[in-house]
């Protein structure tokens, strides 16, 4: 299984505000610190912020910051909600699938099986969790220490 690169940003913008400790920052700063596109940050941040994970301000002084507490933020749950439109196989998909043997195939339920395992692991990781070596992550991410 691979995540998409919007999972990947997600994860990261997330972990940079837990390390921040409810300090706001900018999506320049967040994007400058991992050396990735601020225009693709911009689309994160937005769903996160939709969803409840983050809280914008706009304006002089405004910026992003953690809404929940890193506790409350299961990296499962996350994912689940970035990864929604990404079908581990073609016969996932909602719309259906071209594959001609799908209704004998026993790897649709194989595979749903290990994803449903995949995300089960990641639903009982919190983003508290994955930042617990805070100070290491603050040394690795310019614009992060106290």
């Amino acid at each position: 299984m691979r995540l998409t690169t919007f999972s990947d940003y997600t994860l990261r913008v997330l972990i940079y505000l837990a390390v921040q400790d409810q300090a706001v920052t900018t999506i320049a700063g967040i994007a400058e610190a991992y050396g990735i596109s601020k225009n693709h940050l911009m689309k994160v941040v937005h769903q996160l912020a939709g969803e409840g994970y983050v809280e914008t301000t706009r304006g002089k002084g405004g910026g992003v910051r953690l809404k929940r507490a890193p506790e409350d933020i299961s990296i499962g749950a996350v994912l689940r909600r970035t990864e929604s439109d990404s079908a581990l196989v073609e016969c996932f998909r909602p719309e259906g699938s071209e594959c001609r043997i799908e209704t004998a195939c026993m790897l649709r339920g194989v595979f749903h099986q290990a994803e449903e395992a995949f995300y089960g692991v990641l639903d009982d990781i919190t983003l508290a969790q994955v930042v617990e070596d805070r100070a290491r992550l603050q040394a690795l991410l310019p614009g992060t220490a106290d």
